[in-house]
């Protein structure tokens, strides 16, 4: 328990889960370089692409990749359909992050590229807001200990 009586995480955890953040933002900006940079077909997220551009968009709706950042690296572990509804807990539980867009046969790659990379910038704000906020929680449980 902490001084304040409450089951809080101490400041090293919270920093810790703070460097954790961190290096799933990283990771993520690194997938972003490769895909502004590289041919969709050569990147990690070429199953997303085939599973959007190539999907019944009659019988599904939207295809997810998961994606988990393993020795500092975005590693996509699986794509997925869906048709309507939410992702089963023991399917997300595994992933570090999900990167989600509609089925739309004959999408470009450029087109692709913007979407997926949209969406992933929106990740990594999302990973690096919560760092910091947990960086500042650390910063005041310090302060209320002094």
């Amino acid at each position: 328990m902490s001084r304040s009586g409450r089951d809080d995480p101490g400041p090293e955890k919270l920093r810790e889960r703070a460097a954790e953040n961190e290096a799933i933002a990283d990771a993520l900006e690194e997938l972003v370089i490769e895909l502004r940079d590289e041919p969709v077909r050569e990147s990690r997220l070429e199953g997303l692409f085939d599973e959007a551009t190539t999907s019944d968009p009659g019988i599904w709706n939207t295809v997810t990749a998961f994606i988990d950042v393993e020795d500092g690296e975005a590693v996509v572990t699986d794509e997925s359909k869906l048709a309507a509804g939410k992702w089963a807990p023991e399917i997300v539980e595994g992933c570090d992050t999900m990167v989600t867009i509609d089925i739309q046969r004959g999408l470009m790659p450029d087109d692709f590229k913007y979407l997926v990379g949209s969406e992933l910038q929106d990740r990594i704000t999302e990973f690096r807001e919560e760092a910091a906020k947990k960086r500042q929680e650390a910063d005041e449980i310090e302060g209320d200990w002094e």
